[in-house]
C-alpha cells in the first residue's frame, strides 16, 4: 500500500474552491484578503502588546500569546492558497504541497483545541486558588503545558498525514474544497480508505472529547467557586469577567467544529461544509484578538499607547 501511495507523489490536485460562484470570485478575494490582513495585524499585534507590557507577563497572557501565534500560523497556512485560486485559472496544488498544508493545518487546529483547554485550567487555578496561583502556574509548568499541546498536535497530525500517504490517488484528482481537507482527500482516493477514516474518527473524537472534558470540568469548579464568593465589592463580577472572553472563544471555536461533526459528508452538504470551514479557519482567527482586547483594560491601554507613540513619531 505504501508503494501505491508513493507513486501518487508526482500527482497534482485541483482545488475547486468556490468556483460554483464565478461572478463572486473578485469580491470573495477582496473580502478574504481584508480578513487575512486584519488577522495578521491583530494576532501579531496581540503578541507584541503582551511582550512589551510587564503587566501582561502572567501565565494567562503567556497562553494567550501562544493562541494568537496559532491563529496567525493556521490562517497563514490556509488563506494564501485560497486567495491564489480565487484569481488564477490554474488551481492546482502539488501532492507534496497538499500534504504539507494538511499537516500544518491539522497540527494548529489540534494544538489550539488543547490550548483552549489549558487556558480553562489556568482560569480554574486563578479563580479557585488565587493565593496559590503564581506557585501552581509556575513558568516551568506553563512551558510544559504548551510543549505538551504542540507535541500532541504534531503527533496526531503526523498520524493522520501518514494515513493519507498510505492511500493511492489516481484519475480525476479534483478536490471540491478550497484547501486540502481530510474528507475531501479521502473522496478522491482510489484505494480503500476505511482504515484512514477509522484513524481520523478515533483521533478527532478523542481530542475533542478530552479537550471539552477539561474545559467543562474546569468551569464547573469555577462556577461553584464564584457562587460561593461574597457578592460584596464586586468580587463575583471580577472573577466572572476574567472568564468571559475565554468562554466566548471556546463557544465559537468548538461550536463550529461540533457543527461540522453533525453535517453528513454528502454532495448536497459540500457547500455548507466549505462555508463552515471558512468560518473556523479564516473568520475565527480574526475574532479572537477582538474578543480578548475589547474586554481587557491593560491590553486596550497598551494598544492606545502604541497608537499614540506611532502617531507622534510620524508627526515629528
Amino acid at each position: 500500500m505504501m508503494t501505491e501511495g508513493n507513486e501518487s507523489a508526482g500527482n497534482t490536485f485541483v482545488l475547486l474552491g468556490f468556483s460554483e460562484f464565478p461572478n463572486l470570485q473578485a469580491l470573495l478575494f477582496q473580502v478574504f484578503l481584508a480578513i487575512y490582513t486584519i488577522t495578521v495585524v491583530g494576532n501579531l499585534g496581540m503578541i507584541v502588546v503582551i511582550k512589551i507590557n510587564p503587566k501582561l507577563h502572567t501565565p494567562m497572557y503567556f497562553f494567550l500569546g501562544n493562541l494568537s501565534f496559532l491563529d496567525f500560523c493556521y490562517s497563514s497556512v490556509v488563506t494564501p492558497k485560497l486567495l491564489e485560486i480565487l484569481v488564477v485559472r490554474d488551481r492546482t496544488i502539488s501532492f507534496k504541497g497538499c500534504m504539507t498544508q494538511f499537516f500544518f493545518a491539522c497540527t494548529f487546529v489540534i494544538v489550539e483545541m488543547f490550548m483552549l483547554a489549558v487556558m480553562a485550567y489556568d482560569r480554574f487555578v486563578a479563580v479557585c486558588n488565587p493565593l496559590l496561583y503564581t506557585v501552581v502556574m509556575s513558568p516551568k509548568l506553563c512551558a510544559l503545558l504548551v510543549a505538551g499541546t504542540y507535541t500532541w498536535g504534531g503527533l496526531c497530525s503526523l498520524t493522520l498525514t501518514c494515513s493519507l500517504l498510505e492511500l493511492s490517488y489516481c484519475g480525476h484528482n479534483v478536490i471540491n474544497h478550497y484547501r486540502c481537507e481530510y474528507s475531501a482527500l479521502l473522496s478522491v482516493s482510489c484505494s480503500d480508505s476505511h482504515f484512514s477514516q477509522m484513524v481520523a474518527f478515533i483521533i478527532s473524537t478523542f481530542s475533542e472529547v478530552c479537550s471539552l472534558l477539561i474545559i467543562l470540568t474546569s468551569y464547573v469548579f469555577i462556577v461553584v467557586s464564584i457562587t460561593n464568593m461574597p457578592s460584596m465589592g464586586g468580587l463575583r463580577k471580577r472573577a466572572f469577567s476574567t472568564c468571559t472572553s475565554h468562554l466566548t472563544a471556546i463557544t465559537i471555536f468548538h461550536g463550529d467544529i461540533l457543527l461540522l461533526y453533525c453535517v453528513p459528508n454528502s454532495k448536497s452538504s459540500r457547500l455548507f461544509i466549505k462555508v463552515a470551514t471558512v468560518f473556523y479557519s479564516i473568520v475565527i482567527p480574526v475574532l479572537k484578538p477582538l474578543i480578548y482586547s475589547l474586554r481587557n483594560k491593560d491590553v486596550k491601554e497598551t494598544v492606545m499607547k502604541l497608537i499614540h507613540t506611532s502617531f507622534l513619531s510620524h508627526s515629528l
